[in-house]
């Protein structure tokens, strides 16, 4: 038989604060692994160990609580994730993708700004501005 953890003990050997495992527990990410002993205490299963380390890498990958709730249910169904995971990095490395992109198109409009940069623009411009170099008049 499994041998119950105290949180504490799964603090110290997953590397996370109680108060995280809390609130994973709270919001369902550590369900199956979680018991209460008669006086209330959680007790975990070793096999939360495994989930936390799970829920840690998913989330240096970029996936949110929601999405690695989702993959979990399907585990917790007996089933191997696998593809649910694959779509939602297929769709960060999209998302990352067109971040780049967006990145790329304002470093190339702040460059156009600096190469015409003018430390005294005409009075006229001035007046109708508060930083001619960036406001069109």
């Amino acid at each position: 038989m499994d041998k119950l953890l105290k949180i504490g003990e799964i603090a110290e050997n997953s590397g996370l604060p109680v108060k995280t495992i809390r609130y994973y527990e709270e919001i369902g990410l550590l369900t199956p692994t979680v018991e209460r002993s008669e006086s209330g205490y959680r007790l975990f299963h070793s096999e939360t160990l495994n989930r936390l380390a799970f829920i840690k890498r998913s989330q240096s990958l970029g996936l949110n609580l929601k999405e690695i709730q989702q993959i979990l249910a399907i585990h917790d169904q007996g089933d191997l994730p696998c593809g649910e995971v694959k779509q939602h990095l297929e769709a960060k490395v999209a998302a990352i993708t067109h971040q780049i992109d967006a990145l790329k198109t304002l470093r190339a409009e702040l460059q156009g700004i600096l190469s015409g940069w003018q430390e005294q623009p005409s009075a006229d411009r001035i007046q109708h501005t508060i930083c001619p170099n960036i406001q069109k008049v």
